[in-house]
């Protein structure tokens, strides 16, 4: 039913604005002067608090630079890109939009993102950022997108119910070994682990700490050439679901992903595999104390990377592109305005604004800026952005490792079925 609202809202307010589709952002001056009056459109995906608090930044943008007028659209995540499709097809795209890992390559691609390097340390002040944080921005070496905040991988956990499970806590060093061991021991406690890990999310994690990757740099071939790190990685979680140590497909499809069904959240589980954003959210759900720990190695520094949340990027049809560089500024720069965001984001970017607002944040959220902290001076760069027809394998990859924990394939079946799929997938790059 939520879907459903968002989905109707998205379309009463993304038709609300269709209106001015060609004349807001579009035929504004570009950039002009303090006094110039300048219209944008932006756009974004997000649930309701989302929205609210990005309306409040707009707001406090505009309180402080009176001459711009900016237009929102916003839907959930599904509704966002089935609406900005046409826009682009017809180059009426709004002036500042947000982007996802997944897509941001198709529409670099495309010719549809402008070119932000003109726009740093000039209109966007970038000198506290990163370089491996800025970089993750970067598609064939030119920057297209502006990261909006960080995230890391890692282990999301209860550290009472752990020791329920007969552990008393989880070592800094920890390998996919003791990982087995820790689930085993806990299983056999009534407790499950985990609940498994997103395949193509985790298996990129796990080549990474082999010096592979899961695309080729020029995506148009898996990356790695020995299936065995295929099999070796999805077996483990295999046998476990065999085992009854972890959760079985069947019950994982029953639940679909809500977060108030899952076994952390009910006490019948010790953790979540997850990106750092999403600690707040489980933390909240479960109502008690949470921790995070790091990946499974060994290597885990070359596995780890700090991936963006998502990116602000701006359009080639926008003709307020300075404008529009000038509010992606305002949004890493400014204090007041991630003092409203609070890293729902995402970590931030600057350096400067984390240190501004840590007495700000509530414990939960605190926990996650540290652990970003902590992992980021270890982790390695990010691989490329997934490629064009990236969807279409991790689905296919999806569907086979279901059926390989139903046991209905072995992991060798599984390793040739992806190879072959994700191999015609991606020739279509060449």
């Amino acid at each position: 039913m939520k879907r459903r609202m968002l989905g109707l809202l998205a379309a009463v307010t993304l038709a609300s604005t269709a209106l001015s589709a060609c004349s807001s952002g579009n035929d504004a001056p570009a950039g002009g002067s303090a006094d110039d009056p300048v219209s944008l459109r932006i756009a974004w995906w997000g649930s309701d608090s989302r929205h609210a608090y990005t309306q409040q930044v707009i707001d406090l943008y505009t309180s402080k630079h009176p001459n711009v007028k900016i237009d929102v659209e916003y839907a959930s995540f599904d509704d966002y890109w089935k609406k900005l499709a046409p826009q682009a097809a017809a180059k009426q795209l709004p002036d500042i939009v947000q982007m996802d890992i997944s897509y941001i390559s198709q529409y670099a691609k495309n010719g549809q993102l402008a070119e932000l390097e003109p726009y740093l340390n000039n209109q966007i002040q970038v000198g506290d950022v990163s370089e491996s944080v800025l970089g993750t921005g970067l598609l064939g070496g030119k920057q297209y997108g502006i990261p909006i905040g960080v995230n890391v991988l890692g282990f999301h956990y209860d550290p009472e119910l752990l020791k329920k499970g007969g552990i008393d806590s989880i070592p800094a060093d920890w390998t996919w070994e003791k990982y087995e061991e820790m689930a085993r021991q806990t299983g056999s406690k009534g407790l499950y682990f985990d609940s498994g890990f997103a395949p193509d999310i985790f298996f990129n994690y796990y080549l990474r700490t082999k010096g592979e990757t899961l695309y080729n740099e020029e995506g148009n071939a898996l990356g790695y050439d020995d299936d065995k790190l295929f099999t070796d990685f999805f077996r483990i979680q295999a046998d476990l679901v065999k085992e009854k140590a972890l959760r079985s497909p069947d019950y994982l499809n029953q639940i679909k992903g809500v977060l108030e069904e899952s076994d952390l959240v009910k006490g019948t589980g010790i953790g979540v595999f997850q990106w750092s954003n999403q600690f707040v959210g489980l933390q909240k759900a479960a109502a008690r104390p949470l921790a995070l720990a790091p990946m499974m190695g060994p290597d885990m520094e070359k596995g780890i990377y700090m991936q963006p949340s998502m990116y602000w990027a701006i359009t080639n049809n926008s003709k307020a592109k300075e404008e529009a560089a000038k509010f992606i500024d305002f949004w890493v720069n400014d204090v007041e305005a991630n003092k409203i965001i609070k890293g729902e984001r995402g970590v931030p970017i600057s350096s400067a604004i984390k240190e501004a607002i840590a007495g700000e944040l509530d414990e939960p959220v605190k926990q996650v800026f540290d652990f970003v902290s902590e992992m980021e001076p270890k982790a390695s760069p990010m691989s490329p952005p997934p490629p064009t027809g990236s969807p279409e394998v991790i689905a296919a990859l999806a569907d086979l490792i279901e059926e390989l924990n139903f046991g209905r394939i072995t992991p060798e079946q599984a390793a040739a079925s992806f190879r072959k799929t994700a191999s015609e997938v991606l020739a279509a790059n060449k």
